[in-house]
């Protein structure tokens, strides 16, 4: 029974560390880890797994049960028999629990192939003020004319804060995003703008006018228009031409 133990304390430890460790390497040679985290922090990500995986493989130098071991003698001590010790069966049930939790998360991230957040999760975390993608250098480069690299969240900072809408009336864009129900126009382009991980990605949207009929919720698109400035003062994209695509490689903006 407490070799089960033994057992099931290394596998909650190593065990479970070097298979996300595995994972992840697998993913960076596969070139899907940016579906994950920013690719910018690839490295650190795959050197942090490295490093378990050496830890791992160190690990099986160190015999079953060496983690309950004090590492301190008793000496003359009175007797204390570790080996009668009983866990409360709450507590064990608890552990029991955890464990299976643990490793069923880490079983199907293993087993599901990877995937790009969905639409809907991105609308979920709309919270109905637009998060800004971008500080004073932003506003800067499109009062300047210099945003043939913006992408959906740069243009989602700039219709957000501009004090002069006009002055961006007549810029031509080609952007690319997922369709979203919109209130400003007749759709919202929308992508999703990661700083380090999944966890912490936000939705950025741009209302779009085109004259023609919405594509569906969710469906990835290329567009090609213009930045006008409406009647109440919003910006808004005038699009010339929405092509249907399928979702890009790299589905995140960064």
């Amino acid at each position: 029974m407490r070799k089960t133990g033994f057992v099931g304390t290394r596998w909650l430890g190593v065990g479970l560390a070097a298979a996300l460790a595995v994972f992840t390497i697998s993913l960076a040679v596969t070139g899907r880890l940016g579906l994950y985290i920013n690719p910018d922090s690839t490295w650190f990500a795959v050197s942090m797994s490295v490093f378990v995986l050496i830890g791992a493989v160190a690990s099986f130098a160190l015999p079953l049960g060496a983690e309950a071991d004090h590492g301190h003698d008793h000496g003359e001590e009175p007797e204390h028999d570790h080996g009668h010790h009983t866990s409360h069966p709450l507590a064990v049930a608890a552990t029991v629990a955890g464990g299976v939790a643990a490793s069923g998360v880490v079983v199907l991230t293993l087993v599901l192939p990877p995937a790009s957040l969905s639409a809907e999760l991105a609308m979920s975390r709309d919270v109905g003020a637009t998060p800004l993608f971008g500080g004073a250098d932003t506003i800067q480069l499109a009062s300047t004319g210099d945003t043939a690299s913006f992408g959906v969240g740069e243009w989602a900072t700039v219709f957000a804060t501009a004090t002069n809408p006009d002055a961006f009336d007549g810029e031509t864009v080609e952007l690319t995003g997922f369709v979203t129900p919109g209130e400003g126009g007749e759709f919202d382009l929308t992508r999703l703008v990661i700083t380090h991980c999944v966890i912490d990605a936000q939705p950025a949207s741009l209302p779009v006018v085109s004259g023609a009929s919405a594509p569906d919720t969710g469906q990835w698109v290329t567009i090609t228009g213009t930045v006008r400035s409406s009647s109440d003062g919003q910006l808004v994209v005038a699009a010339a031409a929405v092509e249907e695509i399928d979702e890009p490689e790299d589905p995140y903006e960064y």
